[in-house]
């Protein structure tokens, strides 16, 4: 005889029959839409992953040249004034033939006729001989008074060419591991004194990554003063260059280094490698190393950046020849990788940068704006506010370009608004109007 408590648990029993089944059945079939939605997951990033240049092989050229930090040539930016000081020495000297000669030909007292003519065929002759001898003393003095004015001119400085690329909002499309993601921006500005530098990287659940540089432009070309870092939502790191006491500190660490010639920060030193190869192309071929100290958020060492050569990249307007450019490994063991690509028709502007982390993390930033089909012009429409660049020209036309197509920090390619350079007005010689066989120029 069975309890009560007994017959009350089996009534509880949920009975095995077409309920349980429809349980089953149900779960199969969640699994089934999860597996689906899965592939079709995996489908978009397969879809989305950058195709537009695969994995390149990996091909280092045997360097062939290791160049190191070197002073940049600088052009004297004074060849306005030196045309205008001789100017006051030929106005000195030109208001004595017009003293002398209406001297020589102020009206005699009343004369015969004969006279009078002999006289007038006199001081004519002589007021000639005098206009000669002092248009030839006029000469020397200029000579003389211009000579310590050449010998006192700044001459130029020589040094490896430097040539900054003109300012624009440059525009890139962002890939984290192959993934597209929202667009990136570089904000370059520069001019004769100083530039600045700002990266923005979006990329999904973490933030916007935020890279600034700012500073001067010296005898070594850009020089920063300050490095800021601001990853996603963490607090910004900063790296301040203190260049009247030759220190860089940080304040992610109390720990101080020396600050050496030609220093970098993690991005400046694209746009300096950027000005260096715009300045001398020919001199970067495969196998050409150039060393660079560049300092990140707490420590800085040494990169060596080599030419690979040059590739021809895809971007979503279509194919860019480039030079392509990437850091040699700086010790054993060192896993992560930085490439730069250069695009001679953007007026050698970064094209594609990608940074692969030790654990096969990829961030990537390749050219978005309009195309340069020609090699020859200047990206106009891809870099706002700009109407220039190229080898050709800079920004704002060919202002500050010498005659050989560089530009130096005294003489810039993309001068500021704000500053506009001085401009000497062009002087026209003093000429005595007096003098036989002299007139004045049109100015």
């Amino acid at each position: 005889m069975s309890s009560p408590s007994a017959t009350r648990r089996s009534d509880r029993t949920p009975p095995v029959g077409p309920r349980a089944g429809l349980r089953v059945g149900r779960w199969l079939a969640v699994l089934l839409a999860v597996a689906v939605l899965h592939w079709i997951a995996a489908q978009w990033v397969e879809r989305n992953r950058a195709t537009l240049n695969p994995s390149d092989n990996e091909h280092v050229p045997v360097q062939v040249a290791l160049l190191t930090p070197e002073r940049i040539e600088r052009k004297p930016a004074t060849d306005a004034q030196q045309a205008a000081t001789p100017a006051p020495a030929h106005k000195a000297v030109a208001s004595k033939p017009r003293e002398h000669v209406l001297t020589a030909t102020q009206p005699a007292k009343q004369a015969p006729a004969v006279t009078a003519a002999s006289d007038a065929a006199a001081s004519a002759t002589a007021a000639a001989s005098h206009a000669d001898a002092n248009a030839n003393a006029g000469a020397t003095a200029a000579g003389t008074a211009s000579a310590p004015v050449a010998a006192s001119a700044p001459q130029a400085a020589a040094g490896v060419k430097f040539s900054v690329p003109p300012s624009g909002e440059l525009q890139y499309d962002t890939f984290y591991n192959g993934v597209r993601n929202q667009p990136g921006t570089i904000h370059w500005t520069s001019n004769a004194q100083s530039y600045e530098m700002v990266v923005s990287v979006p990329l999904p659940f973490v933030g916007t990554f935020v890279y600034s540089s700012h500073g001067r432009i010296d005898a070594f070309g850009l020089a920063p003063d300050q490095y800021v870092e601001k990853r996603g939502r963490r607090p910004e790191d900063v790296a301040i260059f203190n260049r009247t006491d030759k220190k860089i500190a940080f304040t992610r660490t109390p720990a101080t280094l020396p600050l050496p010639d030609g220093a970098q920060d993690r991005f400046s030193m694209v746009m300096q490698l950027a000005s260096l190869v715009r300045g001398d192309p020919a001199a970067y071929k495969p196998g050409v190393t150039r060393q660079f100290f560049v300092v990140d958020n707490n420590s800085g060492e040494n990169w060596p950046v080599e030419t690979i050569g040059d590739e021809t990249i895809r971007t979503a307007q279509g194919y860019l020849e480039t030079r392509r450019f990437k850091r040699l490994p700086r010790h054993d063991g060192d896993l992560r990788r930085i490439d730069v690509w250069l695009a001679p028709s953007l007026g050698w502007l970064p094209a594609r940068i990608m940074q692969t982390e030790p654990n096969g993390t990829q961030f990537e930033l390749v050219w978005r704006g309009k195309l340069n089909a020609d090699g020859t012009g200047s990206p106009a429409d891809s870099v706002d506010g700009t109407s220039g660049s190229g080898g050709s020209s800079g920004a704002g036309g060919s202002s500050g370009t010498d005659s050989t197509g560089h530009t130096s920090p005294d003489n810039p390619a993309n001068p500021s608004p704000a500053n506009p350079p001085a401009m000497t007005p062009e002087t026209t010689p003093a000429v005595d109007s007096t003098v036989p066989g002299s007139a004045p120029e049109k100015p």
